[in-house]
């Protein structure tokens, strides 16, 4: 028996919402999770992004109220506060509610519109919400924490403030002088090593505890006030962490630094998670690098950067209750090849057991070659890091250029 017809048997075809649907309830049983993701190899390709979109419709009926996506924690809340019936212009919502220039992604307009369609007339516990888990971080920049530590000091009684707080200003200095693009590679250009930069250490962490410690009053009386304090909390002292890693050069900076900025992420999704555990489950959807359960890697330059991930750091925290569903396409990738096998044994998508699929593998099953720069094609080791397996065979391939 051939590997493909060995696959055909073990996969199942999801090319309509209702074998979709049917397919995620058979995954779902076995399983009940408070947070289901699902991966991409690259950002771009439309058919990942309309995948997610009709998942996502299907899980609302069974109770998710709650979709996270790849970008910025903060901005996510223009597009939060749209969805849930505020005013606003869907341009400058996608404009300004995505980092990374998301929301020109295909499907992320649409994604916009159903949630807000969906969401009209019901009351807020139905409602379905829009989150971000990334930190807010640019491909070659880090912002000031200057943001952040002020918006934790304007929601803190002034009582309350620590007294490290009266030299924010002078510590904080200029924006440009921490977003400064050369620093991401040439350590001797951040500021983050600075005598400054370590003193404001010591003032996010002031203030964190301090909010920290008056969360028995504070959270009670204001939920979402005191949620996004936190979040402000959190990143000043991670951004402040990620600055001081910048300024070090070591062998595996980028490696460092792309685990710093996971750290972030897993900790806003727990936060998410948090908020959303009485409404229902979530959705989280982002690139496979950042989900998977093995170790992440990524080229960046002469160094090959390794970390764990977002979804390995929140697997350690909730278990079985964390399940990870990647995804790949290339049609025309050779035989013997992970993406070739999937490709002879798919129609138009077919999601795979993770553990049928490497049952069904030969052991010299190769990866196959990216269908464009930047796409990252599934390695047989990473099945390892998933429950299952979407592979996509009726694309093109074609990106959207959606930085320009």
């Amino acid at each position: 028996m051939s590997t493909a017809t060995t696959l055909r048997g073990a996969g199942r075809e999801i090319g309509d919402a209702a074998s979709l649907g049917r397919t995620v309830d058979e995954l779902l049983a076995q399983a009940r999770p408070a947070l289901l993701a699902l991966g991409e190899p690259t950002h771009g390709i439309r058919a990942f992004p309309l995948l997610r979109n009709e998942l996502l419709a299907h899980l609302v009926e069974r109770g998710y109220r709650s979709i996270s996506l790849e970008t910025d924690v903060f901005a996510a809340s223009i597009v939060n506060d749209y969805v849930t019936g505020g005013a606003g212009d869907l341009d400058e919502v996608l404009k300004t509610g995505f980092s990374h220039w998301f929301g020109r992604v295909p499907g992320n307009r649409e994604l916009v519109e159903w949630l807000r369609e969906h969401n009209a007339g019901r009351a807020p516990e139905d409602q379905v919400r829009f989150h971000g888990f990334d930190a807010p971080t640019e491909t070659t920049s880090a912002p000031s924490p200057r943001r952040a530590l002020t918006a934790v000091i304007d929601y803190l009684p002034t009582a309350l403030c620590p007294a490290s707080i009266h030299d924010l200003d002078s510590l904080l200095g200029e924006d440009d002088d921490w977003t400064n693009e050369q620093a991401m590679y040439d350590a001797a250009a951040s500021i983050g090593g600075s005598d400054r930069a370590r003193a404001l250490r010591i003032v996010a962490d002031d203030l964190a505890s301090a909010l920290h410690r008056a969360a028995p009053v504070l959270q009670p009386a204001d939920p979402p006030g005191y949620a996004l304090a936190a979040a402000y909390a959190r990143t000043a002292v991670s951004l402040l962490r990620y600055h001081a890693a910048m300024a070090f050069a070591a062998p595996d900076r980028f490696g460092t630094l792309l685990s710093l900025r996971a750290e972030m992420m897993a900790d806003n999704l727990l936060a998410m998670l948090s908020q959303e555990r009485d409404r229902g489950p979530s959705l989280v959807f982002a690139h496979n690098v950042h989900l998977q359960r093995v170790p992440s890697t990524l080229q960046m330059g002469p160094e090959e950067a390794t970390w764990g991930s977002a979804g390995a750091l929140v697997a350690l925290t909730l278990g079985e209750r964390y399940v990870f569903v990647a995804a790949d396409a290339n049609p025309h990738a050779e035989p013997g090849t992970l993406q070739g096998e999937l490709a002879a044994a798919t129609t138009r998508r077919a999601l795979f057991p993770a553990q049928a699929l490497r049952g069904a593998l030969p052991a010299s099953t190769g990866t196959g070659e990216p269908i464009l720069p930047g796409h990252l094609p599934l390695s047989p080791a990473q099945i390892d890091g998933a429950d299952a397996v979407v592979f996509v065979a009726d694309t093109d391939g074609q990106r959207v250029e959606y930085w320009r």
